[in-house]
Formats: C-alpha cells, structure tokens, sequence
C-alpha cells in the first residue's frame, strides 16, 4: 500500500531561523522540533499521553537498544512501534551510530559495519548499514538514519577523516537498503548523517557530497561529543550553508536550551536528547529562570513553586520544598514530576521559537529567553 510521501514544507524564515513542517504517515511535525527521547520505547518517567499533550510531534527511539530487547522481529510481529508502544504520531529511530562511540569497548568496526557485544547478555549482533535500515523498517519508524560512525572529540585529522570517508559509503549502501524495503513508498523518511568532527573542510564535504544523495533529510551528527559550544556552533556554521534548503535538518543529540536557541539561529529544525529527562531523574529543572537543583539544602524551607506562571501543574502546584524533600528521599514521583516539567518547558520553548520565526522577532525572543536565565532562580524572591 503506498502512503503519500514524505515531505517538507518550509513556512517562513527570520535570519537563518527556519519555521516548517514535516508530513509523515503519522502527522504533522512542527518545526523547529523537540524529539523526547524514548530509548526503549518508552519516554522514562513519562505516559505516552502525557508526552502528547506537553506539544511533542514525534519521539525518538533506539535501534540498538530495541533490536537486543524485545527484538525488532517480535516488536513487528506485535504491530509495529507505534502499536507497542501506544504512540500513534511519527517516530524518529537513530541507527546504531551514536553507540559505535558510546560502546567503544565492547564493539569492533570495520568496513562492513559493527559488531557489537550486549551489554546486557554479552551475546554478539552484527550492525551493517542494510540490517541497521532493516531493524527500523521492521520497528515501522517514520523518519530513520543511516548507519555511520559518530567519534568522540578532540580526535586527530585523519581519524576524523577516515571515519566521515566510511560514513558516506555506509550512506550509499544505507539508501539503497531503504529502497529495497519500500521505505519511500510507505512515506518514510531517510536521513543521511553529516560527520567531520571539529574539522571544518571535512565537515562541508560530508555535507555536500550527502546533498547529492536522495536523502529525505539530513542530519548532522558528531557534535555535543565532548567539544566546547563554540566549536559546536562554528561547525553549524560552516555546515547549515552546505545543506539543501528545501530539506529538514536534524542536530543529533542536541542538547541543553541555550544550544537549541542558538543552533536554530543557525538553520536547524530538529533537535533530541536525553538532558531534560535524565536531568529530572537527578532533581534538576529546568525552568525559565534557568536551572534548579532541588538537591540543593537551600530549597528545604522553600515554598515557592518552580514557576507560578507555567501551565504544567508539576511547575506550578508543587512547592521546592516538596520537590526537594522527595529527591533527597530517593522518591520516584521527584523524577516523574521533575521530567513532567523539564518536556514541558523544553516544549514551551519550541512553542516560543515558532512562534516568534513567525512573527519575525526571533532574535528578539531569543534575548528575552536569555535574560530570564540570567535572572537565575532567585529572581521570584
């Protein structure tokens, strides 16, 4: 049965800040965009509906992790990903790239693709680029990624370049397994990866010679690996420009809410990554007066909420003395209340953007946003 297509709309701009829409089989994403990251098929912390409702269009799942438990074969013969887990709107998968650094050491590389040892059972699975396609057409993801090999910074030159040369084979080899499983006609998406570390030449390289593959968007991967923000940004720089217009770009991995603001001020339009969930589980908030660290013994007396003027009852119904109280107690409700309001300010702060791209005052909105942080947490007192 063939869907319509994947496509991209782009609505207006303001500067290089881009506002637009993906269409998938499973709706609208709105961007720029904020993937909640459901590694396991499940957002930590989180019901599904909850996610929903906080303004989330899609949500991320991991290839690795779903192909060793409960298997991409059993997950498409209960139905797909978006039956097994009750998420009836897109999915993005990644492909196993970022674990090719995270696992380093219990995994081998080479030409062919990645064989990895389960950090669960110690079993060995092979990851190629075709079976890393085929792992996601089995989970049915609307949007998925070519395998690469994302390394971790400061490396040298030639590794940096041996490992961008390898990810665009494995980007050829990537689209044509996508092919072969009728990923464009069911109106899936295919995502090719931009490497190159911090080195700027072999960044807009990647890019250009991805730009000249049928990719359905593009992502540019190995960044917020350990380099400072600034090389982060100089990369998007150079990178952004290199890119098709009429393409979504997708910053992987990505990152803290000053790296969001400036990264679309750079022309990018989707953005994942665990901070705003794992920070939860760890008693930090994130609110528009910055961060909050409710382990902190200051807030032990203090009765005042995160923010009386956010709409999410998680910000705007608990006291920090409370809140403090049940992260210091190892309570779990501090991390689903914590994690509730962390997705719903990183929401509210996609909202904001769009907004604002809208409006033609993103900058504007940005140096708002910005001196709120500076106010700091205090700032209510």
């Amino acid at each position: 049965m063939t869907c319509d297509p994947f496509s991209f709309s782009l609505i207006t701009t303001d500067g290089k800040a881009r506002r637009g829409t993906v269409k998938t089989p499973h709706g609208e994403v709105r961007t720029p965009a904020f993937m909640p990251v459901g590694t396991q098929g499940t957002v930590k912390a989180m019901y599904p509906e909850q996610v929903r409702e906080l303004g989330a269009d899609v949500v991320l799942g991991n290839t690795y992790h779903l192909m060793l438990r409960p298997t991409a074969e059993r997950v498409a013969k209960l139905g797909g990903l978006h039956k097994f887990m009750n998420w009836p709107h897109t999915i993005l998968t990644d492909s196993g790239g970022f674990q090719v650094m995270s696992l380093a050491q219990i995994r081998k590389l080479n030409e062919k693709g990645v064989t990895f040892q389960s950090h669960i059972d110690g079993s060995r699975h092979e990851m190629t680029p075709e079976r890393s396609v085929e792992i996601q057409g089995l989970l049915g993801s609307d949007i998925q990624m070519q395998l690469d090999e994302c390394l971790r910074l400061p490396a040298d030159r030639k590794e940096v370049q041996r490992a961008m040369e390898l990810s665009l084979r494995w980007a050829e080899r990537s689209r044509v397994q996508f092919e072969k499983m009728g990923g464009p006609a069911k109106g899936q998406g295919l995502y090719g990866i931009v490497q190159g570390g911090d080195v700027a030449d072999l960044r807009v390289k990647s890019a250009q010679e991805l730009s000249d593959m049928p990719f359905e968007g593009y992502s540019i991967g190995g960044l917020a690996v350990g380099e400072p923000q600034d090389v982060m940004l100089a990369m998007l720089d150079i990178t952004t420009p290199a890119l098709p217009q009429n393409k979504p770009r997708y910053l992987m991995g990505v990152g803290t809410p000053d790296d969001i603001i400036e990264s679309v001020a750079r022309g990018v339009d989707m953005f994942d990554c665990v901070m705003p969930t794992r920070a939860g589980r760890h008693g930090l908030a994130y609110t528009r007066f910055g961060k909050i660290n409710l382990k902190n013994a200051r807030h032990a007396e203090d009765h005042r909420v995160l923010d009386e003027l956010s709409s999410c009852p998680a910000a705007n119904t608990y006291s920090r003395a409370y809140l403090h109280h049940l992260v210091r107690a190892g309570e779990g409700l501090a991390g689903m209340l914590l994690t509730w309001n962390n997705l719903h300010y990183y929401q509210s702060l996609m909202q904001g953007i769009r907004d604002a791209i809208e409006a033609g005052r993103f900058e504007d909105y940005k140096a708002e946003v910005k001196e709120g942080w500076a106010k700091g947490d205090m700032a209510t007192l």
